[in-house]
This record gives C-alpha cells, structure tokens and sequence, in this order.
C-alpha cells in the first residue's frame, strides 16, 4: 500500500496555494542564499554620527533562519556591501557562510555550491536587485520580495507577500520548510514545550 504524505495543517496552509512544481523545485533545495539590504531588511541605510552603517532586521527572520539551518539546510548572507553589523547578525544566528563585497554574485554562487558539494538546482537565491538577477536566474530556486523592480520579480519562481525587512524572509524560510515537510513538527514541539520567558532565539 502507498504511503500517502499527510502534510500538517501548518504545512498545508502555507502549501494550499503553491503549485505541485514550485513545491517539488523548493524541496530540493540544501543551500540557501539571501542577499541582506532590502531583503533581510527594508533596504534603507542608517549612518551613525560616526559614519558608521545602521541595519535593523526582523527576529521573525532570524526564526526563520535558524529553523532552516537546524533542519540541516545551509544558509548563508551574501551582500554587495561590506558591514560589520552582518557579520555580528549572522554570528548570532549561527550562520558561518557570510559573502561581503560580493559584484559577481552568480560565480560566488557557483563556488559556494561547488564547495557544498551540490548541484545548482539544489541551490535557492533569494534578492531583490539587479546585482543579483544572474544568480537567480542561475540557481534552482529563486526568491524576491514585493518591493523589488518588476524586471526582477520576473525572475523570481516565488515572490514572498510580506515586505523585505519585515518577515519577508521568514516567509520563504516556512515555504522551504513546509515543502520539505519539516515545519510541522516545528510547530508541535513549540507547543508543546513554550520558550522559556527571557529566552532569546531570534
């Protein structure tokens, strides 16, 4: 008898309107990239009296991230600007694969999969910018947000609802683990066992 995948109810809500494709495409997927301004957060830039750059990202991103890199997909933060502010934002997450200064993102895309060992189609990109419609288009799964160029959304297999900066990523974060079947049991044990008060995970 066949065994039949009997999502759970979180995983089918957010599956409910995602083509049988695009699921099959996401679930694939053992690498994912995301570019930081305007898609880990809204894009503004905040300069300090010093001169010194100002990013704010969102703790239902950070979330996302760490479920992500727990369920032993790997994650990395690959970003045309250097700032020290990602480098501290990644450490915090867990995240080692940090990418800054980058120009040609789809070769740094191709080096990081050749040293994972992985075929592009296994590789997911997630920008929002010209600098980085080459490696979305190269890879197995592209991401964008709402807020991109209509030229880049174009690109992109899947556009997240919620704005760059504001779970944006989170969004994508629970499509990958939805289509991959892992969410559900996110969800159950979270219920089950409530994080401490003070605890910090985002």
């Amino acid at each position: 008898m066949t065994n039949l995948f009997i999502p759970h109810p979180a995983e089918a809500l957010i599956l409910a309107r995602v083509p049988q494709d695009l699921r099959e495409r996401v679930a694939r997927l053992r690498l994912m990239i995301f570019d930081v301004d305007g898609v880990l957060t809204d894009g503004r830039l905040h300069y300090g009296e010093h001169g010194e750059t100002v990013k704010i990202f969102h703790a239902l991103d950070g979330f996302g991230l760490r479920m992500l890199h727990e369920s032993g997909i790997e994650v990395a933060f690959m970003t045309g600007r250097d700032s020290p502010t990602v480098s501290r934002r990644a450490a915090e997450l867990g995240i080692s694969e940090v990418q800054q200064g980058v120009r040609d993102k789809s070769a740094a895309v191709a080096a990081l999969a050749q040293r994972h060992g992985l075929d592009l189609a296994e590789v997911g990109f997630m920008g929002d910018d010209i600098i980085d419609l080459a490696a979305m288009q190269r890879v197995g799964f592209a991401a964008s947000v709402a807020e991109a160029p209509t030229y880049v959304g174009q690109a992109a297999h899947w556009i997240a609802q919620r704005p760059a900066g504001h779970g944006a990523v989170r969004e994508c974060c629970d499509l990958i683990l939805a289509s991959q079947g892992r969410l559900g049991g996110y969800v159950a044990n979270r219920t089950r066992s409530p994080v401490t008060a003070g605890g910090s995970e985002q």
